[in-house]
């Protein structure tokens, strides 16, 4: 039997770590918790991750490429540069569906962390300031105005906040509703 790498043993804390945090939170999942669901010794870990801040940034950082990725394919699968504003909408219908959906980690983890972490504030910051971006990019792509973008992206975050207390993905229909009438709006002003 061959010994795991460093790499295979990272990943497992990780999948583990998000699996916790992500049911529990991140405070009510201690280090023998992530030691059981891992299966990995506490020694072994710490050798990995110096503390668990440094698991909270990676798995974070995981699910800032796993948001991204998802954002891409929705988008990269519409041509229509108006379409691709609402394929966000109808991809967040899909993830709100997902059995283990409990919100937004970025921000579920700054209301646990975030005034006590400047390090986690910066990187769910950063995570949020990356997604308007990328929206208004596709807002200046479908021809709208600068405005568009930051609601938008709003619209987004408010639907995974409240998919996540109802417990339902209504919230993305809604949201795509709403997104409708602000491009609708949006790309006939522009034109007039």
């Amino acid at each position: 039997m061959t010994t795991p790498t460093d790499d295979e043993i990272r990943t497992r804390v990780l999948d583990a770590a998000d699996r916790l945090y992500n049911a529990r939170g991140i405070q009510a999942v201690g280090m023998d918790a992530l030691r059981a669901e891992a299966g990995v010794p506490l020694k072994r870990i710490y050798r990995l991750f110096p503390a668990k801040d440094a698991i909270v940034e990676a798995v974070l950082d995981r699910r800032h490429r796993l948001w991204n990725s998802l954002v891409e394919e929705a988008v990269a699968s519409t041509p229509a540069p108006r379409d691709r504003l609402l394929a966000i909408y109808d991809m967040l219908a899909r993830w709100f569906d997902e059995d283990d959906f409990r919100g937004c980690v970025f921000i579920n983890t700054f209301g646990e962390l975030g005034t006590a972490s400047p390090r986690v504030a910066e990187i769910v910051r950063a995570h949020k300031a990356e997604f308007q971006a990328r929206v208004a990019r596709l807002c200046a792509e479908a021809g709208a105005p600068e405005w568009l973008a930051p609601q938008l992206a709003i619209l987004a975050e408010g639907a995974q906040t409240t998919a996540a207390i109802a417990g339902t993905n209504a919230a993305a229909g809604h949201a795509r509703a709403a997104a409708e009438i602000l491009i609708g709006t949006a790309l006939s002003e522009e034109r007039t």
